[in-house]
């Protein structure tokens, strides 16, 4: 008694009062937030080494058609795969189970490395991997973090947390540009595995360190529920703010990922015209995508730290919830009438350094307010298998407009207009269930 009084009586010291100017931070939570900060410094930073290679290859390989194809294409696997991960949170919990789906994709990339070095072609089965990874390692750590906080202290903290990923994203994708050039694509991918290895010496010290004031009360998961073989889409089905969630995803990234496909169809265009001053294409891609994720991962990492919270105070999670739309629905509408590789390459830096700071921050912080299984099993089925299923329509949707109907970037402009606006009644309904639910806690 007498130590924890002493404890909450103290004055905070220099590191935490340095925090306090980006969010409340309360005493004593100073380590777990430096130790999870540094964790998704590292996973963001391997993720962006590797992101120029996925598109240097699979666009130098295919189109930005293949490219499309290639994304809807993860959906059916992630969900085939759900019941394999079923069956390990069944074994596995937290920081064992973020360190095995580690080593596991550890494993994966040394495979890609050797296989790249054989000569073979690997563009469209990296694509399709590293859109797996990114999802499902940043979902597992995102559960592992809604995991160890309660929910006042995870709205507080998550927007300081998820500037580390912000802040690795940036290094990682500014380093990639340079060293892509400098080592090579195959070789940046060992220093990626490296990097990844490294994330799983914080997770258990992170674990211990949350104070008990700080701490989630979810209790682990129903042993009965867990025995379904597709435990988290059960949960989904079954709960009606997941479903909304779910479909929240889904648009969102239906609409992101058309975005993505009209950046790469103008970039591969100016990359081409590049070529032709010296350069190849594959050089020119990988130089082009380099500089536009470190913009947007600067962008982002400012807005992660300077805004979020401040967002979050001024709304609430459910009031942040509403940016995105309106971003969307103007953006694309500039789109459709300005298509040149400069206003779209803007445009885009502006909505995606949105989504990874705001956007993203506030999508896992939904989850803070839902049991032990759904934020491991529930969560890893939202962010994976309806994440990319949002990418299934979205392959459907440019086989459509390209192949049948002609569309150019006006009419896919257009429409993206359209699911923004379908995405914005979506987004009223889920803010609503989250006041509630969060009362409710």
């Amino acid at each position: 008694m007498h130590a924890g009084a002493e404890n909450n009586n103290r004055t905070k010291n220099p590191l935490e009062r340095f925090l306090s100017l980006f969010t409340e931070v309360k005493l004593g939570e100073v380590g777990s937030v430096l130790l999870l900060f540094a964790q998704g410094f590292l996973l963001l930073f391997a993720y962006y080494l590797l992101k120029p290679i996925r598109e240097a290859l699979v666009l130098s390989e295919g189109s930005a058609e293949v490219r499309s194809y290639a994304v809807a294409a993860q959906a059916v696997i992630l969900f085939l795969s759900l019941p394999l991960y079923n069956i390990l949170f069944r074994h596995r919990s937290g920081v064992g189970l973020l360190r095995w789906i580690t080593l596991f994709l550890i494993s994966n990339l040394l495979i890609f490395y050797g296989c790249g070095r054989l000569g073979l072609a690997i563009g469209i089965p990296f694509f399709i991997w590293l859109g797996i990874f990114s999802l499902l390692l940043v979902s597992q750590f995102w559960a592992f973090a809604a995991d160890l906080f309660n929910a006042e202290s995870g709205r507080r903290l998550f927007a300081v947390i998820a500037a580390g990923g912000s802040l690795g994203a940036w290094v990682g994708a500014d380093c990639a540009g340079h060293l892509f050039m400098l080592i090579g694509s195959f070789n940046l991918m060992l220093v990626a595995a490296v990097v990844l290895a490294l994330t799983m010496l914080l997770c258990p010290r992170a674990a211990q360190v949350v104070p008990a004031s700080s701490r989630s009360t979810a209790r682990p998961a129903d042993a009965a529920h867990s025995r379904r073989l597709l435990g988290g889409l059960s949960l989904v089905v079954r709960d009606d703010y997941l479903r909304l969630l779910a479909l929240f995803v889904v648009l969102l990234n239906l609409i992101n990922t058309t975005g993505e496909f009209l950046l790469a169809k103008i970039v591969l265009r100016h990359a081409t015209e590049l070529a032709v001053g010296g350069g190849s294409v594959r050089e020119n891609i990988g130089a082009i995508y380099g500089d536009f994720y470190g913009w947007v991962n600067l962008v982002s990492l400012v807005l992660q730290l300077f805004l979020v919270s401040r967002i979050y105070r001024l709304v609430g999670i459910a009031g942040a919830l509403l940016v995105m739309p309106f971003i969307a629905l103007a953006g694309y509408g500039v789109f459709a009438f300005l298509p040149g590789f400069a206003v779209v390459r803007l445009l885009k830096i502006v909505e995606n350094s949105v989504d990874y700071s705001l956007q993203n921050t506030t999508r896992h912080a939904l989850f803070l307010t839902t049991s032990h299984a759904v934020k491991y099993e529930g969560k890893t089925a939202i962010d994976t298998f309806f994440w990319r299923f949002g990418d299934l329509l979205q392959g459907g949707v440019v086989f459509v407009g390209s192949s049948l109907l002609g569309f150019g970037v006006r009419e896919f402009s257009l429409l993206n207009m359209a699911f923004a606006a379908l995405w914005l009644l979506v987004i009223l309904r889920l803010g609503g269930a989250y006041r509630r639910a969060s009362a409710a806690v």
